[in-house]
């Protein structure tokens, strides 16, 4: 492998440039707009809140939403986001942290792994793929578990492909199968990382080119006992204060996150029910443009699969698997797979430089810039003009401004389209994502942060309530909880809701004077005279009032059945 300094460039006189200049483009697209908003539903609140409990309570062992366990993942992710709060003390920067790092170092190990297995030009291709694919900033801009899940299984598979392409390393195979632990940490699911071991085995029993001949069946096995390291780190100490105190919601804590969330979310899945075909759509659509390139690039894969090359076998062999894997299991989401993607890019890296002057695939990338473009225009032109039904329905969730916004992005991208037209339709494309993201996170993150994260109706809930008053959260959500100013109780999270406003009217009774109760319309049923109740607001496609203890009717409950954890969002 030549030195990074005489590797041939692929646009500019220097490849340190190139890959600097790369570093600053990444850099830019996943982490603009990061500070200028709070935790949007549906999951990044339940996160930043269990990370802000766990720094406010010092209880890192046992997660709470609330008052409550919080069992349904691993502690990792926030602890990571309690780091970066320790780290930055804002909790605006601190929840996005994780998914920055794993995005970057997701394509730092594919550019390196590329450079390694072929050159410079196809690694800072494939790294460029990755990170321009919809799937992967999108995700990468969020803050949620899969992206980190991301990152430990992306460090895993290098440390692996060392060892099996580039190696005899055991060191590097010992580094793959502690981050495969880690990700098993982080969720559950990260043990899909050593299926790598298969299409390996696949390729020495037939003789494959470009595999190392490691030996010593120690090494494997002292290599593959340094999974469960993670693993254990995190298990025993929880396991041992749970035996020591005796608490039973702590032994319920255990059997859920050992059992409920692992085997019996993936064998019987309470939500989220596709059919097995369903991973096929989302390569389709949320790998654009990446998945352009597959009709010229599975023809050109079977060819060198034929040749033997097992640098192609192992990542696709993997990918494959993990597709198989996930689609085996009634409940899919499209972040099941987002794994996968360093690994196709990683496959794709010899194939596209001759891809990307072929003129059917730049044909295909200049649409995808013009169609985007275009369509955006045309809606937001009719949402400002013509205030269509639609638009109106939007606009109840969303600020009005969001099409001024959507125009600028489209506009943006007609005159991006206009001047690099055909010929450099993959500059088109970057110029548009740098738009997009750029203006999105700019613009849209302060634009529509108040009612995403319900800080504005929290604010509002505050002010009616005065500085010194105590709120009751009643149907709460987790952003809720996050947002909230000044003192607040809450009545439980996962408790049926005539449960918890039972509880709620029983705790206000005792101060009426100073007790305020925050609830979701639709969790007050019948049982509230509006009259007497302040409308507080819409936030998360929800209404939200606040009422004090002369508007409860006396002796009535509602009969509400759904409880707090069913978010749509």
């Amino acid at each position: 492998m030549k030195p990074l300094s005489h590797a041939r460039p692929l646009c500019l006189h220097s490849a340190r440039r190139e890959l600097l200049l790369f570093g600053v483009f990444a850099l830019l697209l996943l982490g603009v707009g990061i500070g200028l908003r709070d935790p949007w539903p549906s999951d990044e609140p339940r996160f930043a809140l269990v990370a802000r409990l766990m720094v406010e309570h010092g209880q890192w062992l046992f997660p709470h939403r609330g008052a409550e366990l919080y069992p349904d993942k691993p502690p990792v992710f926030m602890w990571l986001q309690a780091l970066g709060y320790y780290l930055t003390g804002s909790w605006r920067v601190a929840f996005m942290l994780p998914s920055l790092a794993a995005g970057l170092g997701a394509l730092a190990l594919t550019y390196d792994l590329a450079r390694r297995l072929w050159n410079h030009r196809c690694a800072l291709l494939a790294a460029t793929t990755l990170l321009v694919t919809i799937h992967f900033t999108y995700q990468m801009r969020d803050a949620q578990i899969d992206p980190l899940l991301l990152g430990w299984v992306t460090l895993a598979n290098y440390g692996l492909l060392r060892h099996l392409l580039l190696g005899p390393s055991w060191r590097w195979f010992a580094v793959g199968c502690f981050f495969a632990g880690v990700g098993v940490a982080t969720k559950g699911v990260g043990v899909i990382a050593l299926l790598m071991l298969v299409p390996y085995a696949v390729a020495r029993r037939g003789n494959w080119r470009y595999i190392a001949w490691p030996t010593g069946g120690w090494k494997w096995t002292g290599g593959l006992a340094l999974f469960f390291v993670p693993i254990l780190g995190w298990l025993i100490p929880m396991l041992l204060a749970a035996h020591a105190d005796g608490d039973p919601q702590h032994a319920e804590y255990v059997r859920n996150i050992l059992f409920g969330q692992t085997v019996h979310r993936y064998a019987a899945p309470s939500g989220h029910i596709h059919s097995p075909f369903f991973f096929l759509g989302i390569i389709a659509f949320d790998w654009l443009p990446l998945s352009l390139l597959l009709p010229w690039a599975l023809p050109a894969w079977w060819r060198r699969l034929k040749r033997g090359d097992a640098r192609l076998l192992l990542p696709l062999g993997w990918v494959v698997l993990i597709l198989l894997f996930f689609s085996i299991s009634p409940g899919k989401r499209d972040v099941y797979i987002l794994p996968a993607l360093p690994m196709t890019a990683l496959a794709l890296a010899p194939l596209l430089p001759s891809l990307l002057r072929k003129q059917g695939v730049r044909v295909l990338i200049f649409g995808l810039t013009l169609l985007l473009s275009a369509g955006i225009s045309i809606a937001a032109t009719l949402a400002l003009v013509r205030h269509p039904a639609w638009a109106v329905q939007i606009e109840q969730s969303l600020d009005p401004h969001i099409w001024r916004l959507l125009l600028s992005i489209g506009a943006a991208g007609l005159v991006i389209v206009a001047l690099t037209r055909l010929r450099r339709a993959a500059i088109g494309w970057l110029a548009f994502v740098v738009v997009l993201w750029g203006v999105y996170g700019l613009w849209g993150y302060p634009m529509l942060n108040g009612d995403r994260s319900a800080s504005d109706v929290m604010q509002r809930a505050r002010a009616i309530a005065g500085p010194q008053a105590t709120i009751g959260l009643l149907a709460w959500k987790e952003q809720n909880l996050l947002m909230a100013q000044g003192p607040v109780a809450e009545f439980g999270f996962l408790k049926e809701w005539p449960a918890q406003y039972a509880d709620a009217i029983a705790w206000q009774r005792a101060e009426p004077s100073t007790r305020w109760i925050f609830s979701l319309d639709a969790a007050m049923g019948q049982c509230v005279d509006r009259k007497k109740a302040t409308y507080v607001g819409h936030a998360n496609r929800r209404e939200w009032w606040m009422f004090k203890a002369d508007a409860a009717l006396p002796g009535c409950v509602p009969h509400g059945t759904e409880n707090s954890d069913n978010d749509a969002e």
